[in-house]
């Protein structure tokens, strides 16, 4: 397990440089960021040195290697609207966004297991094809929708729910901010997190029926069935457990796609994390900015990936074992 923890630390590494790569890249062609720093006012004579004093002459690999020894040391630049550090500006926001996908992730894993079981166990009756029609309903509709319709209904019709902001939060530590500490944390919650959740849902109970369906045919569970094993057991904890390695496979790669899709969800909801601050940059053409979430993103996407793999050898012990002799 140990070489291949190492196997897959090299991988990353590789991965984070190829995006840190693109992230500079495309940085060129975002604007000139003398334009946001000193505006139009400024003489030609006057750019040329500042661009001489930047480095932004320099030869593409230079100014890269620069960018990368500056982000290993977790300088990434500095905002030209925020003027400060764009890591800090990021870290402030990243409590927010976190605690958006948490809270989606729960309704995700709370909804979809049962679900998928009890649609699998019985697929025929009305209870399973409601649950099924609705899902195909849940797939189609875009996250922004799900988010305006549900303002328009709990909000503003029924006034259930706040349908802006973070509401109160208590502070933890760092820049970290937390809403799950206060009533008025959980009220501001709850709608973000069903919209987020909301797309991602019906794709991970389709998942876990087809899944299921597939293990309850198998000889094993056959088996368990004849030994007269309790069929709570046989569903929750033979099967089940089967069902789960491709669920998580595709779990670890959607938990970092939420991280992306909180961009429409938090500009619905004025929720202020990452995801906003994100098309704020660019509008802005906060150019650091911008590079500097694709990589903490990025970031999130590799680590949770790798996590992943390593969850596989607990749920599969055959894997594992395979890893360990490879």
């Amino acid at each position: 397990m140990f070489a291949y923890l190492v196997k897959r630390v090299f991988q990353a590494i590789a991965v984070m440089l190829v995006i840190s790569l693109i992230g500079f890249a495309i940085q060129g062609n975002l604007g000139d960021p003398l334009r946001e720093l000193v505006g139009q006012s400024v003489s030609e004579e006057v750019r040329q040195e500042l661009r001489d004093d930047l480095g932004l002459n320099d030869p593409f690999l230079v100014q890269y290697w620069r960018f990368l020894g500056n982000a290993l040391q977790g300088d990434l630049g500095t905002s030209y609207f925020f003027k400060e550090p764009a890591v800090d500006v990021i870290l402030k926001k990243l409590p927010a966004t976190l605690e958006l996908v948490f809270g989606a992730t729960l309704i995700i894993v709370g909804l979809s297991v049962p679900l998928g079981v009890y649609t699998a166990i019985k697929p025929n009756s009305w209870i399973s094809r409601a649950i099924m029609a609705i899902s195909i309903i849940g797939i189609s509709i875009p996250v922004f929708l799900t988010a305006i319709l549900m303002i328009y209904l709990f909000s503003v019709e029924l006034g259930w729910a706040p349908s802006f902001g973070r509401g109160e939060t208590v502070h933890v530590i760092g820049y970290w901010d937390t809403n799950f500490l206060t009533v008025d944390g959980w009220a501001h919650i709850i709608m973000p997190s069903i919209a987020l959740s909301s797309i991602m849902l019906p794709m991970f109970i389709r998942l876990i029926r087809a899944e299921m369906m597939e293990v309850l045919q198998s000889e094993y569970v056959r088996f368990a069935k004849a030994k007269g094993i309790a069929p709570w057991r046989i569903y929750f904890v033979h099967a089940l457990k089967n069902t789960l390695l491709p669920v998580i496979t595709v779990g670890g790669v959607q938990i970092g796609t939420m991280v992306a899709y909180t961009i429409l969800t938090e500009t619905v909801f004025s929720w202020p994390g990452m995801g906003s601050m994100f098309l704020e940059a660019v509008n802005r053409v906060d150019t650091p900015l911008i590079v500097a979430y694709l990589i903490v993103v990025g970031f999130i996407f590799v680590v949770t990936n790798t996590i992943v793999d390593l969850i596989y050898g607990l749920v599969n012990p055959t894997v594992k074992l395979a890893r360990l002799g490879a």
